[in-house]
């Protein structure tokens, strides 16, 4: 899994004690730190950022302030945003705004839930936000988010002679989360390899994304080759059978529910 998911030891370490320096400054605690980006989902080049996002929590008075907790002229933010370097990434959300979020079934947290990269977790807290979003997922809106992704990545850059292997792989993915989600009552994985074993097991466009995945892994972030007619074919395909969007549930939750959940968590993972 490392080969597909590489995290240079020294990468780890800074983020983490990055995530250290997030909690002492904020005066927060962080209840989960994922990787979000190519490399969780497989792909990733070898000058790929590393894409940490993490949710945090704050002492229970941050959010029981008459006034907001700020400085002159600035709102209360619920996120923390460090400024990108050369290669890491880092940027993280409120609790109270993440478990807002759940109730939206937004496809970017559930991804942040299942990511195949952890830097650090409260096992008890990643175990309730799952249970949230499982309470709250909604077929219908996550397939409309991969299909916006899937139709805006090919409208613009799948018509060319040359195409970027990261958007081809982008548009597959996308497409694959699609369908396993008009196939599975579970919301699709992020890590692209768990997609083609699903639903690609074999075949010619399997054995075109391998080789695809291959440069990928090895060339840097902006390669482009000529059109792979297997691939382009597939998604054509694909695409026009997608024109419409399907019958799905739609999804929906407890607020009241949602409401005892982060009083709860407050009283359990909120900095003593």
């Amino acid at each position: 899994m490392d080969d597909i998911h590489p995290i240079a030891p020294e990468k780890r370490a800074a983020i983490l004690a990055t995530l250290a320096d997030i909690e002492r400054k904020h005066d927060v605690r962080v209840l989960l730190a994922c990787e979000s980006g190519s490399r969780g989902w497989g792909f990733s080049s070898p000058d790929s950022d590393y894409d940490a996002r993490f949710i945090y929590v704050h002492r229970q008075p941050w959010y029981l302030s008459v006034n907001e907790c700020t400085g002159p002229g600035q709102a209360q933010r619920d996120v923390i945003e460090l400024p990108i370097d050369d290669e890491l990434d880092v940027s993280g959300w409120d609790l109270r705004k993440a478990l807002r979020l759940v109730s939206k079934s937004n496809p970017t947290l559930i991804e942040w839930l299942r990511s195949p990269i952890i830097y650090q977790q409260d096992a008890a807290a990643v175990a309730q936000l799952r249970q949230a979003a499982e309470r709250f997922y909604s077929p219908l809106g996550s397939w409309w988010h991969y299909m916006s992704m899937a139709r805006t990545t090919y409208s613009r850059h799948l018509g060319g002679a040359a195409i970027s292997t990261k958007k081809y792989l982008y548009v597959l993915r996308a497409l694959l989360a699609c369908q396993w989600i008009e196939n599975d009552s579970s919301p699709p994985p992020m890590a692209f390899e768990h997609l083609l074993q699903r639903l690609l097991p074999g075949g010619p466009v399997r054995e075109a994304t391998e080789a695809l995945l291959v440069v990928k892994r090895a060339s840097a972030e902006v390669t482009a080759g000529p059109r792979i007619a297997a691939i382009s074919d597939y998604i054509d395909q694909e695409m026009a059978a997608r024109a419409e969007g399907p019958t799905l549930p739609a999804g929906h939750g407890d607020g009241p529910w949602l409401d005892g959940l982060f009083r709860q968590m407050l009283a359990e993972h909120a900095p003593a």
